[in-house]
């Protein structure tokens, strides 16, 4: 849900309205207008402190000034009962021991972390012999290939608990949408999935497979934020009796805070694992940054924990100084986006700039508030790489340790080439690897073969 917004913050001023509904908040934030359209933040409030004991500043739905819901008044009940059911539902050891038992049985966890033996040699080899020991979070080994299942599961059971027998999806690989189409078989839930015609085309095998659980693919001209976009507007026309599950950490509150929730099983996992492993915690986490929901899932569990690097990798597409790619934190300033505020790609006018990278995952324009958070407070480092490295971490993976990564992964993976030289020996590196490749088999082939 695109929101063009007006907000007065300590005097800093966001964008231009283009009023469709207005709204007054008391206290410092007052906020004039809500309306259809991205928005530009051109001069930010005061610094951000991280507070030591809290993981986010954090008023209700805020991280700082990131996330919130720019949203219309019609949309405030649905949300608020969505926060009042989602808490509800944590706090529920009935529900909880249900989930664990659909993630250990249904989803399979918890995955491996698995020492990447040959990849770790392959670095070590170009410093002396001495490196960082490569670890990766096997999250491709998910039943139907990818971290999004464990979103997906949660959030069907919550919809079955509120009574929504319509579930409405958006999907940009299609990882997201085959999850939900497969958690929704599992619950007798009808499934609708709204896909970008670009995507579709791209990613074929996935269109193929939601068919085969029993969705309905529904096509939207562009890419994933076209498909977010149509998916939340056909949710506003049916909020009696649907329930529209975000895959990405985006969206109005609670949205983003829920996909990070039911991700961090991914963290916890590591945590427990590692100590298992090496008795410690890992030196260093990796993974790669579309909307953020794979990378919270690991980062999370360790925000608290500062002896512990978080490291998000963009898609740098085929350059930054080109404009095709998807660096949000790179490149992008602070604006309002489907509901939520985080760093865009946008231009001088406010308008969303087109995102690009091999990798279908990662092509959003925005990014997580608790990211944009994450960035603005100095805990999380961003970086960036192209498609060419991505495609070759894609093919060193698959030859050095017989594993496919999806394209998104290999950005993460890709950016080990920078990293590593930069760590002592022993130190202990975990990537997750958010989703298996077999699904961008095709491309990297094609994309290898026009190159020779």
């Amino acid at each position: 849900m695109a929101c063009n917004i007006e907000v007065i913050v300590r005097q800093a001023k966001i964008a231009e309205p283009r009023l469709s509904y207005s709204r007054k908040w008391k206290g410092k934030f007052a906020i004039f207008s809500v309306a259809t359209g991205p928005s530009r933040v051109t001069e930010l409030p005061g610094k951000l402190v991280y507070h030591e004991k809290k993981r986010a500043i954090f008023s209700n739905e805020k991280f700082g000034i990131f996330g919130g819901k720019f949203v219309p008044e019609t949309l405030i009940s649905s949300l608020t009962k969505l926060d009042y059911e989602f808490n509800s539902a944590l706090h529920d050891p009935q529900f909880q021991m249900v989930l664990g038992v659909a993630l250990r049985d249904y989803v399979g966890r918890e995955t491996p972390l698995y020492l990447a033996e040959r990849l770790t040699d392959n670095y070590k080899s170009r410093n002396g012999g001495k490196g960082p020991d490569l670890y990766l979070k096997r999250e491709d080994l998910n039943h139907v290939g990818a971290h999004k299942i464990n979103n997906a599961i949660a959030q069907t059971m919550l919809a079955k608990r509120m009574d929504c027998k319509n579930i409405i999806a958006a999907t940009g690989a299609g990882q997201h949408g085959v999850a939900t189409a497969a958690a929704c078989a599992k619950l007798s839930l009808e499934c609708t999935v709204f896909m970008g015609s670009l995507d579709m085309e791209r990613q074929p095998s996935n269109v193929i497979l939601m068919k085969h659980l029993g969705a309905k693919v529904k096509s939207v001209k562009g890419s994933f934020k076209d498909a977010v976009s149509e998916g939340i507007r056909h949710w506003v026309n049916n909020l009696e009796t649907s329930y529209f599950l975000g895959g990405a950490a985006i969206g109005p509150h609670p949205c983003p805070t829920m996909v990070r929730e039911f991700q961090s099983v991914i963290g916890k996992e590591t945590r427990k694992q590692a100590m298992e492993k090496w008795g410690g915690k890992p030196d260093v986490l990796v993974a790669c940054v579309g909307s953020g929901s794979n990378a919270l899932g690991l980062f999370h569990e360790f925000i608290e924990d500062k002896d512990v690097r978080l490291i998000g990798v963009e898609a740098g597409g085929v350059g930054l100084d080109t404009g095709k790619h998807s660096a949000t934190m790179a490149r992008g300033q602070v604006g309002v986006y489907h509901g939520a505020m985080s760093y865009l790609l946008q231009d001088d006018e406010g308008q969303i700039i087109e995102p690009h990278s091999i990798g279908v995952g990662l092509e959003y324009p925005g990014v997580s508030p608790e990211l944009s958070f994450l960035k603005d407070t100095g805990r999380a480092e961003f970086y960036t790489v192209t498609d060419e490295q991505a495609l070759e971490a894609y093919k060193r993976l698959c030859r050095l340790e017989g594993i496919f990564p999806a394209l998104e992964a290999s950005h993460a993976l890709a950016f080990l080439d920078r990293l590593c030289p930069t760590l002592e020996d022993g130190e202990k590196v975990v990537v997750n690897l958010s989703g298996r490749g077999d699904k961008d088999a095709a491309t990297v082939f094609n994309h290898t073969t026009k190159n020779e």
